[in-house]
């Protein structure tokens, strides 16, 4: 029931901020079109813990900071490999085994990687991501398993 009022306040508010007339007409008409919308999401089967994550903005809020600052350090040191004379880089393909238990704490953590300079998710098969890094000492799995941990806990909720 707290995803169906989760959906129900994120149209509301979604509603009133794009809206930007608060005349009683449109405020009926945005009632009326709030619960249509949550009434179909109900009927669909489609109101659940994924399709309603708004519970997981706190968690997604704290990941962001962490997330931005590898970015950043990961972008550091392809410039700087990008800007040295020889290539030294040593592509390499590796399988990642996640902790994620649902399909959206692995979205986030096969998103995470590709946006990190360097890695790119090229698969993702039940518990395990295929990811190519540019440098074969930071793509061994150990690698990756304070993301993993961290998009976990954001996601799910649990470390």
């Amino acid at each position: 029931m707290k995803y169906v009022f989760g959906l129900a306040l994120m149209l509301v508010v979604t509603w009133l901020a794009f809206s930007g007339h608060y005349t009683s007409l449109l405020l009926g008409l945005g009632a009326v079109s709030v619960f249509i919308s949550v009434a179909l999401a109900m009927r669909l089967d489609i109101v659940d813990r994924e399709g309603a994550p708004y519970d997981r903005l706190l968690g997604l809020a704290l990941y962001m900071p962490w997330l931005l600052w590898e970015i950043a350090k990961a972008n550091y040191a392809v410039v700087r490999a990008c800007l040295k004379a020889e290539m030294d880089i040593k592509p390499t393909l590796v399988k990642v085994k996640t902790v994620c238990q649902t399909d959206l704490s692995k979205t986030l953590f096969a998103n995470s990687i590709t946006l990190t300079p360097g890695t790119v998710t090229i698969a993702v098969e039940g518990d395990k991501l295929l990811v190519h890094a540019l440098y074969e000492d930071a793509a061994l799995p150990e690698a990756f398993e304070e993301m993993d941990l961290r998009s976990r806990r954001a996601m799910d909720g649990r470390s």
